[in-house]
């Protein structure tokens, strides 16, 4: 049986399915990638939480693995929303990428045009862009990773913020002209990290090779405590796990509606990673830490 991967038919979402179609080569399994294009590839105008938030990036594969259509789906685990239709679970996840926001100047040029602005496509960047960049505009922009590029080096930009994973994956890594560490720029829940999607009664057997523990404990953490806030790809909030051995620790970003900005950082053992996310949450909601 030939196995039928589901993609984003974007050139960044078919590098990630190809991670996993490597892995399953290399383990003998036989498997083929479907593309599709997605609600949120198509409404590039408007923002997303404009228009039905992360979940116009999946829609689309999820109709195809409840209809057959696909066994798997591959995501950037940070595109999925937080409630997950319990008949297709996230199944396996791979190992962290580089986690990390990228700045990418236009090609050819070596220091930011402080008449222009800085493009970014979230609110999370936003906010921690004009703390970092307090005399220069952020604007927003939409579109995959080579459409943004492509506005950036027709001159619509001063920089770009990215994910320096995606960078990475399409062999872009070159373009970074920084590369922002966590404390200077969260990131998003679960940057880095991809999450395999399928039907309840998938053999899960078949991805115990790529499926990677760490990745999936940061994940919980992250995601608790996004959950939490009730956040989605419209909030400003970024979260970030490390493990070091048995031990935990998550930094979290929270905006509150008055515009109020709050970091905080807790540890814990992995086994609480989802609890921690969520302690976190509620102690930053509550006027906590900083």
């Amino acid at each position: 049986m030939k196995l039928r991967i589901g993609s984003r038919e974007s050139a960044l979402a078919v590098a990630q399915a190809q991670i996993l179609l490597r892995h399953l080569a290399a383990a003998g399994i036989d498997a083929e990638l479907v593309t599709m294009k997605t609600t949120g590839d198509v409404i590039l105008d408007r923002a997303l939480d404009k228009v039905g938030g992360k979940g116009l990036f999946i829609k689309e594969l999820e109709k195809a693995l409840l209809d057959g259509a696909i066994d798997l789906a591959v995501h950037s685990y940070k595109d999925m929303p937080m409630q997950i239709d319990p008949r297709l679970p996230i199944v396996a996840v791979s190992p962290r990428s580089d986690p990390r926001d990228a700045l990418v100047l236009p090609l050819g040029v070596s220091s930011i045009d402080p008449a222009k602005p800085i493009g970014s496509g979230s609110k999370r960047r936003t906010i921690q862009l004009e703390a970092l960049y307090p005399d220069m505009e952020v604007a927003p922009i939409r579109g995959n990773v080579l459409t943004r590029l492509d506005k950036l080096d027709a001159g619509a930009y001063a920089a770009l913020v990215l994910a320096a994973a995606g960078l990475k994956r399409l062999g872009l890594s070159a373009r970074a002209s920084r590369v922002f560490e966590p404390r200077e720029m969260i990131p998003a829940a679960c940057q880095g990290i991809l999450a395999l999607q399928a039907r309840r009664d998938f053999d899960t057997e078949l991805l115990a090779g790529f499926h990677d523990a760490d990745a999936w404990d940061m994940a919980e953490a992250e995601r608790g405590f996004v959950e939490t806030l009730d956040g989605g790809c419209s909030s400003p909030i970024g979260a970030y796990a490390t493990l070091d051995g048995d031990q935990l620790t998550l930094t979290g970003l929270y905006v509150n509606a008055d515009g109020q900005r709050r970091t905080g950082t807790l540890s814990s053992t992995r086994r609480e990673a989802r609890k921690t996310g969520r302690l976190l949450a509620v102690t930053l909601s509550e006027g906590g830490m900083r």
